[in-house]
């Protein structure tokens, strides 16, 4: 279970809205929409899921909408709280709702869930230790076949939204430097492509391919808010034409989240 102290479930706990919140900007939607293209790619049309790190459940009632059976876990107990309040708004019903660290899945048993999100963990687990006993964790609880999306932070794609998110850090250079490689920023874990894919090959998952959230739009942040103020139509171009082809190599490593799509070999 989670510790007490936890610095990433505090910072949930304080900024649970604002997480709700997060998804309906108009960059934002990029990582939501390009996530859901690849679940309706990949993901088998009915079954069991679990959603972990689901924060305020904007996945699962997606999900459920679909016709899923739905587990929300989260380190958070005022996300899971949200997510229960907006779930039921929506008239749907989880399957369970359980709080606990990803790394620590054992109120589950073995070959459970036909398919799975961990879109959060792998970027708030700092501790490479940790990270590998969520994606071991993960594929205990998958049925053989089952499917996943892990999502990573990538520094490569964080070095370019940076000038525009974070601009001050760039008044040091080994800062900016520091971007390329693997390395932690207070809760986050930022890592690269060729890194996140070894990660995930030690814990003998099979990668099946993996996306660039953003698309060719990563690093645009400033130019896709202002394209959704004042051209709709352009805007959503740009959003189905980033998510359809997210999955090109030559966009892919450059975005500031990875999708990386995974089985059980």
């Amino acid at each position: 279970m989670a510790e007490d102290g936890n610095p990433v479930e505090k910072f949930y706990d304080e900024n649970a809205e604002q997480e709700w919140q997060r998804l309906e900007k108009a960059f934002s939607r990029l990582e939501f929409a390009s996530a859901m293209n690849l679940i309706n790619k990949y993901f088998p049309k009915r079954g069991q899921i679990c959603d972990i790190g689901s924060g305020p459940g904007r996945y699962a009632i997606e999900l459920l909408l679909r016709g899923y059976d739905v587990t929300l876990v989260d380190v958070s107990h005022k996300l899971l709280e949200l997510a229960r309040i907006q779930i039921t708004k929506h008239n749907l019903r989880a399957h369970g709702y359980l709080h606990t660290d990803a790394s620590d899945l054992g109120a589950f048993g073995e070959n459970v869930f036909d398919a799975a999100l961990m879109m959060g963990p792998q970027y708030h687990l700092t501790d490479r230790g940790d990270r590998l006993c969520a994606l071991r964790e993960l594929k205990r609880v998958l049925k053989d076949n089952g499917i996943a999306i892990i999502t990573y932070l990538n520094g490569w794609g964080l070095v370019r939204s940076g000038i525009s998110d974070f601009p001050e850090q760039y008044e040091d250079r080994q800062f900016v430097y520091q971007l390329f490689g693997v390395g932690n920023l207070d809760i986050w874990h930022y890592t690269t492509p060729q890194v996140a894919l070894g990660e995930i090959a030690e814990a003998e998952l099979k990668i099946v391919t993996y996306a660039g959230a953003q698309g060719f739009a990563g690093g645009m942040k400033p130019l896709i808010e202002k394209l959704a103020d004042e051209n709709p139509v352009a805007y959503e171009n740009v959003i189905q034409t980033a998510i359809q082809t997210s999955e090109l190599p030559e966009y892919r490593d450059a975005c500031e989240h990875l999708h990386i799509v995974v089985t059980i070999p």
